[in-house]
């Protein structure tokens, strides 16, 4: 009766994996919409966060550190979506809790601690890549990026002056500085106004008196680098998005070894194929330019360095409890091939027929 007792409990219908997968996903999207609410109220904190890199380097590069936007609702709708996925990240460690518990009941003990052991790792590689990308790739891709910007020569614009005026600049070898307009006003003269530094020349009028005439100064023509709300926060979460997912290699490369498609051995013969790929997938989750491709280049490549090592040291003969925790993939499978070998010459024995004449071992 208890064996089948218990059978019952274990067992769960379609209809009831139905059920407890439609309340795990209640539970974990309940507090998400109260949660942003809440987070909405502290959403020009976060704003102003993000935008605090870009801010930097504008007034580093002695730009207007100011964001545009288009559109009367644009800075809402930003603080609506910000609130939105601020509050997902939140709630992230709840939404796993409520995963666990659904996949808990069909797992076997080995199997829990694997899931036990790559969540923890997943959050810590989580806050390492945001942490990464705020105080390191962020101001280090927009001060690139920014600073191609500010250097695009666009060459100097002329402005249009009076005959007299470009005859008085092309004769004047020494241009006097004056706190004041001369009295009397000559015409042809030329003085520089200080402090102000700017310049005049005397030009007569149609009534034939001299005025004092403003020489505007040659402006630099360049790219007004002024950037959209929406458009800014977007592309710091798409970044943060691709590191984020990056940064689970490691975890990725343990994977792969627990179910035995790579080993310790294999991964660091492929090192300069993982070089290789790292600087691909650099270049796909960075702007276009080699230093930020760089920056992720080679933390990428650290973590594959990282996620060999943690195959070194939890393989899944370790954190499955089975012993063997010094074992690689390649070592399991030669004392698997070894244990095999016994198995054979017993059953090659126990063919061989059975004398008539033996002696009962009963007896």
């Amino acid at each position: 009766m208890t064996p089948h007792k218990f059978e019952e409990t274990a067992t769960m219908s379609f209809g009831d994996h139905l059920e407890e997968l439609r309340k795990r996903i209640l539970w974990a999207a309940g507090p998400a919409l109260p949660l942003a609410i809440v987070l909405f109220f502290f959403s020009d904190t976060f704003i102003a966060l993000l935008v605090m890199p870009l801010r930097r380097v504008l007034e580093n590069e002695a730009l207007p550190p100011r964001i545009l936007a288009l559109s009367p609702p644009e800075v809402l709708l930003v603080k609506m979506k910000l609130s939105v996925i601020l509050a997902a990240i939140a709630l992230a460690p709840w939404i796993f809790w409520q995963a666990w518990i659904f996949i808990r009941p069909g797992l076997y003990d080995q199997e829990k601690r694997f899931v036990r052991f790559l969540i923890p790792g997943s959050a810590v590689l989580t806050v390492a890549g945001v942490a990464l990308l705020y105080f390191g790739m962020l101001p280090l891709t927009l001060t690139v990026l920014v600073t191609v910007g500010s250097n695009l020569d666009l060459g100097q614009s002329d402005p249009d002056l009076p005959a007299l005026v470009e005859q008085a600049l092309e004769g004047t070898a020494d241009v006097p500085m004056r706190t004041a307009h001369p009295d009397p006003l000559v015409a042809g003269d030329i003085w520089l106004l200080v402090p102000e530094l700017e310049l005049y020349v005397g030009l007569p009028d149609e009534g034939m008196a001299v005025e004092a005439f403003h020489v505007p100064r040659r402006p630099r023509a360049s790219v007004a680098q002024e950037y959209r709300l929406n458009t800014y926060i977007s592309f710091v979460l798409m970044l943060l998005l691709g590191i984020v997912i990056a940064f689970q290699m490691p975890l990725v490369i343990l994977l792969l070894g627990w179910v035995g498609i790579a080993s310790p051995t294999w991964l660091r013969a492929q090192r300069r194929y993982a070089l290789l790929a790292c600087g691909v997938l650099g270049a796909l989750l960075t702007p276009a330019d080699v230093v930020s491709m760089l920056a992720l280049m080679f933390p990428l490549y650290g973590l594959y360095e990282l996620g060999i090592l943690l195959l070194v040291i939890a393989p899944a003969s370790r954190v499955a409890g089975t012993g063997g925790g010094d074992d690689g993939p390649d070592k399991t499978q030669q004392k698997s091939a070894q244990s095999v070998e016994p198995v054979q010459s017993n059953s090659a024995v126990s063919r061989t027929p059975e004398r008539k004449d033996a002696p009962d071992e009963t007896s």
